[in-house]
C-alpha cells in the first residue's frame, strides 16, 4: 500500500495482449481431478505490449521468476474449478503485477513541526522520564 508520499497508477492490460491457454496436466487423478482440468496457462509479452516504455523497463528489471529471460511473464492458475475462474484470477494477478511496479513517488513538502506538536512531543517526553524515574525508587 503506498504511503502519503506515493501514488499509484491503475493501468489494465489490454485482454488481446494477453495469450490464455488451457492446460491438462498429464496423470492427474483422484480428487484434484477437476482444478488441474480447469487449468489456465498465461503469457504476457513485455516488450510487445502497449504499456509505457518505463512501466516495460521496470517489469524487465524486476527479480521475478515468472519474468523469464525474454521478458515474457507467464503466471498458472488453478485454484479454482472453472476456466473461467482461473482466466480471471491469472489476469487479476497479472494486473497487479504490473500495477506494482507505477509506484510514483510526489515530493513531499516540508513542513515545521505546530506548536501543539511541540507540546505534544514534549509533554510525551516529560511522562515518560517521570516513569523512569519511578521504577529507580524503593517502594515503601
Amino acid at each position: 500500500m503506498p504511503g502519503p508520499t506515493a501514488t499509484r497508477a491503475r493501468i489494465a492490460v489490454p485482454a488481446e495482449e494477453v495469450e490464455l491457454t488451457a492446460v491438462r496436466a498429464q496423470g492427474a487423478g483422484g480428487q484434484n481431478v477437476n482444478k488441474v482440468a480447469s487449468a489456465i496457462h498465461l503469457r504476457f509479452d513485455i516488450r510487445a505490449s502497449s504499456l509505457p516504455p518505463e512501466i516495460q523497463e521496470r517489469l524487465l528489471a524486476l527479480r521475478d521468476q515468472r519474468i523469464t529471460q525474454d521478458g515474457i511473464i507467464v503466471l498458472k492458475a488453478q485454484r479454482h474449478r472453472t476456466q473461467e475462474m482461473n482466466r480471471d484470477d491469472a489476469l487479476a494477478r497479472l494486473n497487479d503485477m504490473v500495477n506494482a511496479v507505477t509506484l510514483v513517488q510526489r515530493k513531499r513538502i516540508a513542513t515545521r513541526p505546530s506548536k501543539g506538536a511541540k507540546l505534544r512531543r514534549l509533554e510525551g517526553k516529560k511522562q515518560r522520564g517521570e516513569t523512569k524515574s519511578l521504577r529507580r525508587k524503593p517502594v515503601d
